[in-house]
């Protein structure tokens, strides 16, 4: 799907030759001598057309534009959630119908964060997954032009937009595509694939390169399954080598049964989402090849499989991680912590300047925040404020949660230096803090997607978050640098 911007007000985008128009109008809209500018106008002084977000008027072959269809789209102030209400219903109204061609116009001056919202809400509308289908039915929208008088003014904006785009479709890509073909090893050729792009190198070790660096806590995990572990580890090089990186660290656990701890067979299915950690990863450095900011980023994906056989870890094991910590595993469902620890040992050696792990870790975190806010826990203030900010900046949203001392007690144990589970309460915290023992020598934030990284139901499949999170807070880095 190709986007692109032009500067047109209403005058010039009733000539534009297209199967759908949908024409956003907010409360700053007067309108012009024009005719499509008078049909609107028309249509709010007859109150057949609210400016309040998400109420359309749809029109077939009006006299007033070249499109098949228009669709009016009433869109508030024009703040970002209120372009995605309109779209979101105004592309819902065109459901069934054959689109290859989609214009959408701001019939006022668009705002910066309207138009990205615009350029996402689109994408999301028309995503369709294909991979695994005998009889693929793809998306039909091929090309979609944004119109706004103002373009000049949010080039940079939309630039931004299709960049975070093409990284949220490869993270949902590889987060829907079902284990079997979505292995460790096929996680990693992605990953492999990702270098062709300009600044993007990849390194993969097997089973044999991460014995021998010690990672007993990630190797535990994956002992279970036939399938062998790969530790990616991707660089993004737009800065000076003397500039410190900042390291991202995906949780790749391609699928989690629980292993011995397992998990009940209801939904299990949605276990295939629980590398949507470094799905985001691989989406972040799409997007970084596209917008090509200058700073330097690592990520990292330890990936694995979660299964129960006669060599799988128990509960009571013993492990010794990469840093040294010995870890008594009371449940192996709670695993993801297990390899992230021994990536965030790792992230050491890059000397980095933040290390931001992501993570489908707990459904307490899930319980607390549903699937609005993703949970964020950061060891720095001004870390936790970026991400933060990050998140409201893109519509990407977290929310931070504490990491008190005291939330640690439940991880004692008298056969270990640590527990790898805690109590029932505050169960995302305890997991933050596990992780926390483990970063210590940089600034650190961890992000909890267990809520936000998929839906269930009959909306079943990734959303792609938190690509757009990761990269407007790396762009904002990269212009403070």
């Amino acid at each position: 799907m190709n986007f692109e911007l032009k500067p047109l007000s209403l005058v010039g985008v009733s000539s534009e030759k297209c199967d759908a128009l949908v024409v956003l109008v907010t409360d700053a809209f007067k309108a012009g001598k024009d005719d499509l500018s008078l049909l609107i106008a028309q249509a709010i002084r007859e109150k057949d057309l609210e400016t309040k977000p998400g109420k359309l008027l749809a029109l077939y072959r009006p006299v007033q534009a070249h499109a098949q269809r228009v669709v009016l789209a009433g869109a508030g102030e024009g703040h970002a959630k209120q372009v995605r209400t309109a779209l979101t219903a105004a592309l819902a109204s065109l459901k069934g119908v054959s689109i290859k061609k989609v214009v959408v116009s701001f019939a006022a001056a668009a705002r910066e964060d309207g138009v990205r919202a615009a350029v996402q809400s689109v994408a999301d509308a028309t995503y369709t997954y294909t991979t695994t289908k005998s009889k693929p039915e793809g998306r039909t929208v091929q090309k979609v032009l944004v119109a706004a008088a103002n373009a000049s003014e949010v080039r940079a904006s939309f630039e931004r937009a299709v960049g975070i785009v093409g990284g949220v479709e490869l993270a949902k890509e590889w987060a829907n595509r079902p284990a079997n073909h979505a292995t460790p090893s096929l996680i990693a050729k992605a990953a492999q694939e990702l270098a062709k792009l300009p600044k993007v190198s990849c390194t993969v070790l097997g089973p044999k390169e991460v014995s021998k660096l010690g990672m007993g806590s990630f190797m535990a995990v994956a002992q279970g399954s036939e399938e062998p572990l790969r530790f990616i580890v991707l660089r993004y090089d737009g800065a000076a080598k003397s500039q410190a990186p900042t390291v991202l660290v995906g949780k790749g656990i391609t699928f989690d049964s629980g292993g011995i701890s397992i998990k009940p067979a209801p939904e299990m299915d949605e276990m295939k989402f629980d590398m949507s950690g470094a799905a985001s990863v691989l989406g972040v450095f799409k997007a970084l090849a596209h917008l090509k900011p200058g700073i330097n980023v690592v990520g990292l994906i330890p990936s694995c499989e979660n299964l129960l056989s006669g060599r799988a870890v128990k509960p009571g094991d013993v492990v010794t991680s990469m840093n040294g910590q010995t870890i008594e595993i009371l449940n192996t469902d709670a695993e993801g912590r297990l390899v992230l620890c021994d990536a965030l040992t790792y992230a050491e050696r890059f000397k980095p300047r933040a290390v931001v792990d992501i993570a489908t870790l707990t459904g307490a975190c899930m319980v607390a925040l549903g699937g609005v806010r993703s949970g964020l826990f950061a060891s720095s203030d001004d870390l936790g404020a970026a991400l933060f900010a990050a998140g409201e900046a893109s519509q990407d949203l977290c929310w931070r949660l504490p990491l008190d001392d005291d939330y640690a007690e439940g991880l004692k144990t008298g056969f270990a230096d640590v527990a790898n589970v805690a109590g029932r309460a505050g169960g995302a915290i305890t997991a933050a803090k596990f992780l926390q023992r483990f970063a210590g020598k940089f600034p650190w934030a961890h992000l909890d997607i267990a809520g936000t990284a998929w839906k269930s139901g009959a909306a079943k499949g990734a959303t792609g978050r938190p690509v757009g999170l990761l990269v407007e807070y790396l762009l904002t880095q990269s212009t403070h640098s």
